[in-house]
């Protein structure tokens, strides 16, 4: 089943830079600048712009990622009857959209490490880096712009309100976790952590199916389902990275183990080791989290204080039994084809990963 899904991503792939270098080149020019901002009243500094947008944008795509919300497009939309190959121009949406968040969230959360090398803005600079990843919210508006007169203006202003509600959520997604790593989160209930996590992954997931449904020509419902499936997607996909953040090697995972214990985040693991850990475990839970300490011997002591309470097994579980239950109600709207098999093959393709 996974090989299945990997030689899918790996194909995806190729199609998704590809549209990405159509609409962001990897090198600037004065006709890529045109094509982006209009003609100029003065002059464009190319150079300039290569240097201070492109190369920071493209030093983190071509990092790798697995380009997995454009395909999770290219699946919903071929499940309910489209022809991908219509639709390729249209993952740079969500794919660059993506990026853009993890390029100020490593400087929000102060990292090191994204995809085993050092972070944008350890390279470039932390302006350079905020510049560069906010452009990567609007820059996707681009293909809409260009292909809208490639399907129904009601389908694209539905687009344009689905990107845009989506953009809102991720922001308070990320503001939450912000406020609640700072250790503002000594009472944060589980369906609050959920629902940032809605906020948060989940967006980007629920954009990804949500469009690919509506190029597709689904009904409104048809595209909530696939929304709210996607977003139990993503959901569990934090979930899991979660668990890699404790358990993962480094050399695979790419990034700090436990950099989210380091970070003070409350991760459902978290919440639940809170909730169910002697008073003398919570209380030093709490210590660790709150010191933002990078210090590995503490790391393995609050490791340890989840492994007594079995949260990362509650979060396993939690995470198959959510999917499980929006996969069977998005499932009954999909007709019979090998792309509705793939689609469920590739939820748990994500959420068992081991990197």
């Amino acid at each position: 089943m996974g090989l299945r899904i990997e030689r899918i991503l790996k194909r995806n792939r190729r199609y998704v830079d590809r549209a990405i270098e159509k609409y962001v080149p990897k090198h600037a020019s004065k006709k890529s600048m045109i094509a982006a901002c209009g003609k100029p009243r003065y002059a464009y500094a190319v150079e300039t712009a290569d240097r201070s947008v492109h190369d920071p944008i493209w030093e983190l795509l071509s990092r790798g990622g697995k380009r997995w919300r454009p395909t999770l497009f290219l699946l919903v939309a071929e499940a309910f009857g489209s022809k991908p190959s219509k639709l390729y121009d249209l993952t740079v949406v969500p794919e660059v959209a993506h990026n853009g968040t993890l390029m100020v969230d490593d400087v929000e959360d102060d990292s090191d490490l994204r995809r085993g090398k050092p972070c944008i803005h350890r390279m470039y600079g932390v302006d350079v880096a905020v510049n560069a990843g906010t452009a990567m919210y609007f820059l996707p508006l681009l293909v809409f712009k260009r292909m809208k007169n490639r399907f129904p203006k009601d389908r694209m202003l539905k687009a344009y309100e689905i990107y845009a509600q989506e953009m809102i959520n991720i922001s308070y997604g990320q503001g939450f976790d912000i406020w609640w790593h700072r250790g503002h989160a000594s009472l944060v209930t589980e369906n609050e952590y959920l629902q940032m996590c809605a906020f948060k992954t989940g967006t980007l997931a629920r954009m990804s199916a949500k469009l690919g449904a509506l190029f597709a020509g689904a009904t409104d419902n048809e595209i909530e389902l696939a929304g709210a499936f996607a977003e139990s997607i993503g959901i569990a996909f934090q979930i899991q990275d979660d668990l890699l953040n404790l358990s993962a090697q480094q050399s695979k995972y790419g990034k700090e183990i436990g950099g989210d214990i380091s970070e003070g985040k409350r991760t459902l693991i978290v919440i639940h080791a809170l909730k169910h850990a002697s008073s003398k475990d919570r209380k030093r839970l709490l210590f660790i989290l709150n010191a933002r300490t990078k210090d590995q011997e503490r790391v393995r002591e609050a490791i340890a204080i989840m492994e007594r309470t079995r949260s990362m097994e509650y979060a396993k579980a939690f995470s198959h039994r959510l999917v499980r239950n929006a996969w069977k109600r998005f499932s009954r709207v999909l007709k019979k084809s090998d792309a509705k098999e793939a689609l469920k093959e590739f939820a748990w393709y994500l959420i068992e990963r081991e990197l």
